[in-house]
């Protein structure tokens, strides 16, 4: 979708490193060869481009690497998701709880399958969800929560678990766990289990900005309901003969090229870490900046490594900083995201008279400068300086404490 003008600087026509890298996962040779491999074979007529031949071994090898017991693939995540809500049959008044602080799709296909998007607030820490929060907005029409790792840290989805058993729905028992894995594929929880091992369902995005990417779309949906799995299958080709369904399949190119993103994710992932533990050791005496956490076992992926301005920075602050950044240093840095309901009319229209002031305070101190396990340590120490830098200018203005 289009980039919210509101969420970038101003100043882009001298930027040397993007808002925001325009791809996550890297390509080697090997999927440039399983491409032409498959350009090659498909060529004869009587083979084409049905895509099982390479689906059906991503699906498996994905199940197996997530510890899940099914997994299907689809055309997107955005598509994935709206399909696992399908399967709930949500009625009018029916409830799902999210995370103000989000990517407007999930909070979108919520609203598109019926549902009633109830807003909460995030930690403070981790920018997840909070279970407190959660707990505080539940109501006896909860159908599911929904939790994004966001901008890849691995929340814990156990309290929310946990929650779902104490509220049950009068009708339809306890709400389901919903988990948007979109950014953090290939991380593990704070339980240990690898991510889409946990929930009822777990959404993955391979667009062309996620951790792995099938040729800039594609997604897959993780779960252990077998009935979720069968389903989820004649939803995406049309529904078979007597339900309905309509046509959402993973391309054979982009299973070809999963198959080989899998198998590079962990080494993909490891390099991201050590860039973003390197730049937050290097930004740790800047007294200004609250960093991420640092955490290991993959238990966060930093698809973004998001960084917090002082409270009294908040708003114009930040956006001074951002500017700075772009017009005298080239960089480029993105608020990675706002409060959905701020930035978007149907959502905003949707959740009217609610509102989240901790995800509207969080966000107005947020920024993400750009960062990439591919950018040359030149390239990472010159961005790494003009942080330092530029984050010294705008102290001098809005001071250097909370």
């Amino acid at each position: 979708m289009p980039t919210d003008p509101s969420t970038v600087p101003r100043s882009l026509h001298a930027l040397r490193w993007p808002v925001e890298p325009a791809q996550g996962g890297w390509y080697t040779e090997a999927e440039h060869d399983a491409l032409r491999r498959v350009l090659a074979e498909s060529a004869n007529w009587r083979t084409g481009w049905r895509a099982t031949s390479y689906s059906d071994p991503f699906e498996a090898a994905f199940a197996t690497y997530t510890g899940a017991r099914h997994a299907v693939a689809f055309n997107s995540g955005g598509t994935a998701l709206e399909m696992v809500l399908h399967r709930l049959r949500l009625a009018p008044g029916d409830e799902v709880i999210s995370c103000a602080l989000n990517f407007v799709g999930p909070h979108l296909a919520v609203i598109s399958q019926g549902g009633r998007l109830i807003l909460a607030e995030p930690e403070p820490v981790t920018l997840n969800l909070d279970p407190a929060d959660a707990e505080r907005v539940i109501t006896p029409r909860t159908r599911a929560i929904l939790v994004t790792h966001w901008n890849g840290a691995c929340a814990d989805l156990r309290p929310f678990v946990e929650l779902a058993e104490r509220h049950p729905h009068p009708v339809h028992g306890p709400p389901v766990v919903i988990v948007d894995a979109a950014r953090a594929c290939g991380g593990r929880a704070p339980s240990g289990a690898r991510v889409g091992s946990e929930g009822w369902a777990t959404v993955f995005s391979f667009e062309s900005k996620k951790l792995m990417t099938t040729l800039g779309q594609g997604g897959m949906v993780t779960t252990n309901d077998p009935a979720l799995g069968e389903e989820l299958r004649w939803l995406r080709t049309y529904g078979g003969r007597e339900r309905w369904g309509t046509n959402q399949m993973m391309s054979k190119a982009q299973a070809a090229v999963g198959l080989v993103q899998l198998a590079r994710l962990d080494r993909m992932n490891e390099a991201r870490v050590t860039r973003a533990h390197e730049r937050s050791r290097r930004l740790a005496d800047t007294a200004e900046l609250t960093l991420p956490p640092t955490v290991g076992d993959r238990r966060h992926l930093y698809y973004r490594h998001n960084l917090l301005v002082p409270e009294p920075w908040a708003g114009a602050g930040r956006d001074e900083l951002m500017e700075l950044l772009a017009a005298r240093y080239g960089v480029g840095s993105i608020v990675n995201d706002p409060p959905t309901y701020l930035g978007h009319r149907l959502i905003r229209d949707h959740t009217r008279g609610q509102r989240c002031p901790r995800a509207e305070q969080l966000a107005a101190r947020l920024l993400c400068p750009c960062m990439h396990p591919r950018m040359r340590p030149p390239e990472e120490a010159a961005v790494c300086d003009a942080i330092e830098q530029a984050t010294a200018h705008i102290a001098r203005t809005y001071g250097t404490t909370d």
